[in-house]
């Protein structure tokens, strides 16, 4: 059987929509939606799954929405502008929820619905774009050939306006430039320049200056909700660390609610923005370990910190590192993480050394696509609960 009628039935976490073949198998279609009656041919057939591509949209489902871009299909960036974005946030649910349980065994407590972005277009405040033979754009879907763009409707308008501006006229050198915006400035840069000014973003009445290159959240509507957020799970003490700490896009938050703060960061470009946003904040009671998380861990243990937060990147803890950060003994950690898969991968070794998994949120981050911020707070199972 080379081709077939499906009904799409969900959305899988790595944007495909999923139906069943008559044999009972799985098969995954892009560009579908929930509800969804497409005619595909299938691409690959495997033993337990096969993927497919549509040949004719027959019927569409209630879930499906006009994307607003001309190049959406063809530039990588964005997977599911024909989802309708209350579709997109239950999705982003059911694909955490379902991490949770399949990859990390563990029950998820009470969770609730995604928190949307305040807008699912216009939001993001950071990206890269490649200048390559004239053009400017993004790399197309599964390639790593150019797509050409002039707009992009997921930027916030001042970003979508310096992109306009460069694909008039493609700057030089050719290669992977940084495009970002805060506080009424615009920045674009290609990446490892030096010279380049500091972005200024607002996060809870703070100024966070970022150099290009360095790591920050991209959805410019929702840093004081991921800050506060953060700061709240984390709740007060005497001592917090913060590891992947960055330019202190959270840490400002946690020294106004602790004591004493250590934050853990291994990049020197990020360390100097560390350093000098809290100083312009007057945050003397931070003290920064610039060294590499996994260095850090066997620094700090049995310092029993009253919270432990971190934000890895999207690969997660290192492979070995999870023993040395339980031997930290904090009395609670507060995961963020942009993958729900190596998420559940941390929580479940964390849940076999001593710690219970209290909640899990789902924060939209990145509208337009498969990927969900997750925030997980777990405590000690040895900690005294409350009656």
């Amino acid at each position: 059987m080379s081709r077939a009628e499906l009904r799409i039935e969900s959305l899988a976490a790595g944007g495909d929509g999923v139906a069943h073949l008559p044999d009972g198998r799985v098969v995954f279609v892009p560009f579908t939606a929930p509800g969804d009656l497409v005619r595909v041919r299938l691409v690959e057939s495997r033993a337990r799954f096969a993927r497919a591509r549509v040949e004719e949209l027959l019927e569409g489902g209630p879930a499906r929405a006009v994307p607003v871009c001309q190049a959406f299909g063809s530039c990588g960036g964005c997977a599911w502008q024909h989802v309708d974005y209350a579709a997109q946030l239950e999705a982003k649910r059911a694909i955490l929820r379902d991490a949770i349980r399949r990859i990390g065994g563990q029950d998820v407590p009470s969770l609730g619905p995604v928190l949307p972005s305040p807008s699912e277009y216009a939001y993001r405040g950071r990206t890269r774009v490649r200048v390559e033979g004239g053009s400017v754009g993004y790399l197309r879907r599964r390639s790593h050939a150019l797509c050409a763009v002039s707009r992009c409707p997921v930027l916030v308008p001042a970003l979508d306006r310096r992109l306009h501006e460069l694909a008039a006229h493609p700057p030089q050198p050719e290669g992977e430039w940084e495009l970002a915006s805060g506080s009424g400035e615009v920045r674009a840069a290609p990446l490892g320049a030096s010279g380049a000014p500091r972005i200024r973003l607002e996060v809870g009445g703070h100024r966070i200056g970022v150099s290009i290159g360095v790591f920050a959240q991209s959805n410019a509507l929702m840093l004081d909700t991921l800050a506060t957020r953060v700061a709240e799970r984390a709740g007060r003490g005497v001592l917090a660390v913060e590891l992947y700490a960055g330019a202190g896009l959270l840490t400002i938050g946690l020294a106004a609610r602790f004591d004493r703060v250590v934050a853990v960061e291994g990049d020197p470009a990020a360390v100097a923005d560390l350093r000098a946003n809290l100083a312009e904040a007057g945050q003397g009671r931070v003290e920064i370990l610039a060294e590499s998380v996994e260095r850090a861990l066997s620094e700090l243990a049995d310092r029993r910190p009253d919270a432990l937060v971190l934000d890895p990147p999207r690969s997660g803890l290192a492979r070995g590192s999870v023993d040395a950060l339980a031997a930290v003994r904090a009395e609670r950690i507060v995961y963020l993480s942009c993958d729900p898969a190596t998420l559940a991968r941390d929580l479940a070794e964390l849940c076999a050394r001593g710690y219970a998994l209290r909640s899990v949120e789902g924060i939209d981050l990145f509208p337009q696509t498969p990927h969900v911020e997750a925030l997980a707070t777990l405590e000690s199972s040895h900690r005294p609960r409350a009656c």
